[in-house]
């Protein structure tokens, strides 16, 4: 246990050269793939194929989630890795009961706006620890 623990939650945060550059291209197509999946959620959805886009934000979303993990296990613990976790239930949710797409997708875009801009205290809060965490001791 001790190995996997070392492993997933690093005594300090690992990184990778290029790592910055990647992390601006994974949100750049992020966003793309999040324009074109809202227009299939929020409009017609009939002028062109949307859900290209909408695996796009999945595979650009779960790359970036894969990198943030890596660097760190402990963004699983804090309210940023938690929000994204939260995000892809409602996201699954849209299959089981897609006559609430649209308010699904609004909430997802919410979460993320929350999430994207509120302080490090908020950010890196674990609600497991009930308080700030930046390491694991």
């Amino acid at each position: 246990m001790g190995k996997f623990r070392s492993l997933l939650f690093p005594e300090s945060s690992r990184s990778f050269p290029g790592q910055r550059w990647i992390n601006i291209s994974l949100r750049t197509l992020h966003l793309i793939g999040l324009s074109g999946t809202g227009y299939g959620f929020l409009g017609d959805g009939n002028y062109f194929d949307w859900k290209a886009f909408l695996l796009l934000t999945i595979a650009s979303g779960t790359a970036m989630m894969l990198i943030s993990i890596w660097n760190n296990g402990i963004w699983l613990l804090q309210l940023r890795g938690q929000i994204i976790l939260l995000k892809l239930v409602l996201l699954g949710l849209v299959f089981i009961q897609p006559q609430f797409h649209a308010a699904l997708f609004i909430a997802v875009l919410a979460l993320s706006g929350f999430i994207s801009h509120a302080p490090g205290n908020v950010r890196y809060y674990s609600i497991l620890h009930a308080r700030r965490i930046d390491s694991i001791p």
